[in-house]
């Protein structure tokens, strides 16, 4: 029987799985995202007057030429971390990916980060999506669970 620990834990991960999936098909099922001059494009170009050094000339010289596969990979991206979360299949890549897209809006905002900006979605995601890195968010009731425990058996079958 499954702690309440385990509970919450299994929640937070199919929350958090939610929130992405959410996020990411949205952005695949709307046309208007990744078209030239769409909602990616649009965001970006509000995005060059916040930032400033690195990020800035990152978003300026790679990011916005290449808006179109920028779309792309940030829609599936949320996607497939998103999937990744809610059954609890590479958990941790799932999270290490939410946390990075989330980080990257964040950066979006510009720095030194305000306090709104903490206040965000972004900080939010970051925290959440590392909470799923950290903590034993796939111990049960995912699909990582179940590849530990039939690999676990076939080792103990195996006699190793």
């Amino acid at each position: 029987m499954a702690s309440v620990s385990t509970f919450w834990l299994v929640l937070l991960r199919l929350y958090v799985g939610f929130f992405w999936l959410q996020h990411g098909i949205g952005k695949l099922r709307e046309p208007e995202w990744a078209a030239p001059n769409g909602s990616m494009a649009q965001i970006l170009q509000s995005m060059i007057k916040d930032t400033s050094g690195w990020y800035h000339d990152f978003i300026v010289n790679v990011v916005l030429p290449n808006s179109l596969l920028f779309a792309h990979l940030v829609a599936w991206g949320e996607t497939l971390a998103g999937i990744s979360l809610f059954l609890g299949l590479l958990t941790n890549v799932g999270g290490i990916v939410g946390v990075f897209l989330a980080l990257n809006y964040l950066l979006a905002k510009g720095l030194p980060v305000s306090l709104d900006a903490l206040a965000g979605l972004e900080s939010a995601a970051i925290a959440m999506s590392l909470a799923c890195v950290v903590l034993p968010v796939s111990k049960a009731f995912s699909l990582d669970a179940m590849i530990f425990r039939r690999r676990r058996k076939m080792r103990v079958g195996l006699g190793s």
